[in-house]
């Protein structure tokens, strides 16, 4: 048990950055197209606590991991307020505000990779701050790939609503209601991790071909 907290507090800030930061950034990018709202409602922030939800970004999460024993981890932020039909194209727009989350994601993943290089430069090894820096990277994979299901309201599934004719996207979007029990449904039948690998493989290969030129400047 002792250990399962420990990973829990080695897990903690890395969630609500990847969490709360993955809305941010879709705020700014709705902005970026038109839609004030969240800026006149104080949420186009980078600042987590803007976005925090107690329970979905707090309690949730702790409790799926000790509940599973560390093998499921979910949460969310406080949705972020986006008024579609205020931007400059909705339909052309919503792909780039859907996919403006994930992107950030990896974004955020390189920085805990880039931070766990600056450990290992100045000669930390306090393995509490190692282990973090690994949790933010493989977290922010894991959010990555989860949020590129094509399952409507996730990002993935918002990105194919733009992309379908307006008739198949008005009957695709009609799935919504049931994203949870689809979500469920596909992890009980160990079906999301046939998705979740290859992406968090793919966006792995894609940070460690970034940082490959820090890998030899401090090498």
């Amino acid at each position: 048990m002792n250990d399962l907290i420990q990973t829990v507090l080695v897990y903690a800030l890395p969630v609500v950055f990847a969490i709360t930061l993955y809305e941010a950034a879709r705020g700014y990018a709705a902005r970026y197209f038109g839609d004030t709202t969240a800026l006149a409602q104080g949420r186009l922030s980078f600042n987590p606590m803007v976005h925090i939800d107690p329970i979905g970004t707090l309690v949730m999460p702790a409790v799926l991991y000790l509940v599973s024993n560390g093998t499921f981890l979910f949460g969310y932020a406080k949705p972020m307020p986006i008024n579609y039909s205020m931007l400059r194209d909705p339909k052309r727009n919503l792909k780039w505000i859907a996919l403006s989350g994930p992107a950030f994601n990896l974004v955020m993943g390189f920085a805990w990779l880039l931070l766990s290089l600056l450990l290992g430069l100045f000669k930390i090894d306090e393995i509490f701050f190692l282990e973090m820096t690994r949790a933010g990277v493989l977290t922010n994979l894991a959010m990555f790939a989860f949020h590129l299901l094509p399952i409507p309201p996730l990002a993935g599934g918002q990105i194919l609503l733009s992309l379908l004719p307006h008739a198949q996207a008005y009957k695709f979007a009609k799935i919504e209601p049931y994203c949870f029990f689809i979500l469920i449904g596909l992890a009980m039948l160990h079906i999301l991790q046939y998705w979740m690998g290859p992406l968090m493989a793919l966006g792995g290969f894609a940070l460690q071909l970034l940082a490959s030129p820090f890998y030899m400047l401090l090498g």
